[in-house]
């Protein structure tokens, strides 16, 4: 397993996470469907399918809303590039956009 955006990013939202109790646990980290997915747990090394996610501390909105920003985030180029030639892109991945 690589490591998670909830651990890259440092947000602590995921569960049993120093943030989680007071602002809620981040649906990347939740998100079950995605799991083994870039070899991440839940949604975590394909946060960028998630709506909802977070992204520089803050909730974001829909996929297509939010994969321009994403395409430029350091985290989504480390996955992609340790992931090549498995990487798994959002066309490939299940049809899960928010965390059942």
């Amino acid at each position: 397993m690589g490591i998670n955006c909830w651990e890259y990013m440092q947000c602590e939202r995921q569960p049993g996470g120093r943030f989680e109790e007071d602002l809620g646990s981040c649906p990347a980290a939740t998100a079950q469907g995605f799991d083994g997915i870039n070899s991440g747990t839940n949604a975590g090394r394909a946060c960028w399918a998630v709506a909802g996610s977070m992204c520089a501390q803050k909730p974001t909105g829909t996929y297509t809303e939010k994969f321009i920003d994403c395409k430029t985030c350091d985290f989504y180029k480390l996955v992609r590039k340790e992931e090549q030639p498995n990487f798994i892109t959002r066309r490939r991945m299940p049809i899960l956009l928010a965390p059942r």
